[in-house]
């Protein structure tokens, strides 16, 4: 499998893998690996920032497949393969059609940032 094809399947995989978050059937070990790599994966902030050349970018082409082929690991194939099903159809037309999945990391993002206001003004 080279580099595009392997991008395209993280496309699958992240959604898979949230989805693999809420199943009874996934193992808690799972569950917290799969926890760090979709938070990851959406977080707007990165280890390295991308703005410096070549590293920024080191870490969200490596650190994210790892996490992401981690998890996979911990997580039973027959569930994986169910969850990785219903995640081809989350996208349309290069847009997440559930995008309210977005909102508690949103929301967590504009709690720090506040907190952080708050600390600094009063």
């Amino acid at each position: 499998m080279n580099i595009k094809e392997r991008a395209k399947q993280l496309k699958t995989d992240i959604p898979a893998v949230f989805l693999c978050m809420k199943s009874k059937d996934t193992p808690l070990v799972a569950k917290i690996l799969a926890g760090i790599a979709v938070t990851y994966a959406f977080s707007p902030i990165d280890l390295i920032p991308d703005f410096i050349p070549v590293l920024g970018y080191l870490d969200d082409i490596i650190l994210l497949p790892a996490l992401i082929a981690l998890t996979i690991k911990f997580i039973p194939k027959d569930v994986f393969d169910r969850y990785r099903k219903e995640a081809e159809g989350l996208w349309k037309n290069e847009k997440p059609k559930k995008w309210y999945y977005a909102i508690p990391i949103a929301s967590i993002w504009l709690l720090i940032i506040w907190l952080i206001v708050k600390t600094m003004f009063f």
